[in-house]
């Protein structure tokens, strides 16, 4: 842990990281507060001054220096991430690579920031478009993917020559902290990235977002969150990219390969104990094959490995918290006692361990019929038309992710134009990638990480007006 102590902010407050494997502290972090923000405010504005003037090739080779420390790392950051909040340790190496792709694509992308020119009606002037660096960026990640919603942030920030300050998840700290150390190894300014831990974020927020320097925030949390910093913002006009919640969909039709229908289903569903925003939290399937696909995802469920997460086997680790364990007991508990039945699992095991659950008997007034679970819990419910599996499909505020699977090209189509959702994967339950956009519409957020997109949110377009002698 010495990389992370040598870059935690200076504070004489300090907490404890509990890891959800045991309940055991496992590190001592900064506890930032209003001050340490102020301070981190001053530097990334000086460092953002120095960073902008950088060519795009000296930033480019700067994260790519990163993304080889990064590659070089896997296993202790992976194992820092099942610490801090349970994934398992093969699943964490998978996040890894997610989060590195990220580093390689806008270490790339920040060679490729074009600029246009654009026809005049006046011969003797000229029009330029330029993009700039917007300033000085703040970013507050989650705890779900420790290392790819900070990459999928930051990476993008920096290739594009703004200065960021980082705000992890209480719960997921340290990791961090070990990104923050990696960059300064690799040789980036300790000004340009600075990650502030803080068991309370408010204080923290509260400065950066009343800073006028402070030009964009990006946010990855809960809708209702979203909302008050998307209001709070508006005083000083940031530019927004947030990425709320989410509800999806995952509609199987008739014509459905069962076997590869329930592998798409349950890689969307059960990784990372189901704690994802782009998760399936509801599970429409065609009622020719409802009753065939329920026995085939529950004995797929029912085979899935609970377990340590420190342990390679491990498919299944602990939820992140009592609150998130005590979420998924309500939705589970109120649904069962509305009329579902679990065709298995349904029981919380020791510590913050939950069954991977499949439930059948679904109505529409269920807790988890309206809300994110967040946990390893599978909702099956029937549908008679592609008509009605949309209008279900569609029926909520949110519009993150949304999956499909069907042979028919035409009703991929045709259903994938018209459910309202930033993502869309048609038989395929984990479409993320580096170079597309990752978004939502509706509650779920605006602005996109990812691809050209995410670049777009940290340069400002300015045109440029040339009277010529």
């Amino acid at each position: 842990m010495k990389r992370v102590e040598r870059v935690q902010p200076k504070s004489a407050r300090k907490f404890a990281v509990h890891s959800p494997i045991d309940g055991a502290a496992f590190a001592e972090v900064a506890d930032c507060g209003a001050e340490e923000a102020r301070r981190a405010s001053d530097r990334a504005a000086s460092g953002f001054a120095a960073w902008k003037e950088t060519t795009a090739y000296e930033r480019s080779a700067i994260l790519r220096r990163w993304l080889t420390l990064m590659q070089a790392n896997e296993p202790e950051m992976a194992r820092i991430m099942a610490l801090e909040m349970g994934k398992p340790v093969t699943e964490g190496l998978g996040e890894m690579r997610y989060a590195e792709s990220f580093v390689e694509w806008y270490a790339e992308e920040a060679k490729r920031v074009y600029g246009e020119t654009v026809p005049s009606q006046f011969a003797h002037k000229r029009a330029l478009v330029l993009k700039q660096p917007s300033g000085v960026v703040y970013a507050i990640t989650p705890w779900n993917f420790p290392y790819a919603t900070v990459t999928r942030k930051i990476a993008p920030a920096l290739a594009a020559g703004c200065s960021v300050i980082l705000k992890p998840a209480e719960q997921t700290p340290v990791s961090a902290l070990y990104l923050g150390a990696l960059w300064e190894e690799a040789g980036g300014p300790a000004d340009v990235l600075q990650v502030l831990t803080a068991l309370d974020p408010v204080p923290v927020s509260d400065v950066l977002i009343d800073d006028p320097r402070v030009r964009v925030l990006t946010f990855t949390g809960s809708t209702e969150v979203g909302m008050h910093l998307y209001a709070r913002c508006a005083k000083t006009m940031k530019r927004l990219a947030l990425e709320l919640g989410g509800h999806a969909p995952f509609l199987v039709f008739a014509d459905a390969d069962l076997d590869a229908a329930v592998r798409e289903v349950a890689a969307c569903k059960f990784r990372n104990a189901g704690q994802t925003c782009v998760c399936v939290n509801r599970i429409y399937v065609h009622q020719d094959i409802a009753a065939e696909f329920t026995d085939r995802l529950a004995r797929k469920a029912a085979s899935l490995r609970v377990g340590d997460p420190m342990d390679p086997a491990t498919e299944i680790g602990p939820l992140v918290n009592v609150q998130g364990l005590e979420k998924v007991q309500a939705h589970v508990s109120d649904a069962i006692g509305k009329g579902a039945r679990a065709a298995i699992g349904g029981r919380a095991l020791h510590g913050l361990y939950f069954e991977p659950t499949v439930l059948t008997g679904i109505k529409p007034d269920m807790l988890l019929m309206r809300e994110e679970t967040f946990g390893p819990v599978a909702p099956v419910i029937s549908f008679s038309t592609d008509a009605e599996a949309v209008r279900l499909a569609n029926a909520t505020p949110y519009g993150l992710a949304s999956y499909l699977w069907t042979r028919d090209l035409g009703r991929a189509m045709r259903v994938g134009e018209a459910l309202e959702y930033g993502i869309v994967g048609v038989n395929d339950g984990v479409p993320s990638t580096a170079q597309a956009p990752f978004g939502g519409r509706k509650n779920s957020g605006i602005g996109r990480e990812g691809g050209r997109w995410g670049m777009d949110e940290f340069l400002d377009v300015k045109h440029l007006s040339i009277a010529l002698p």
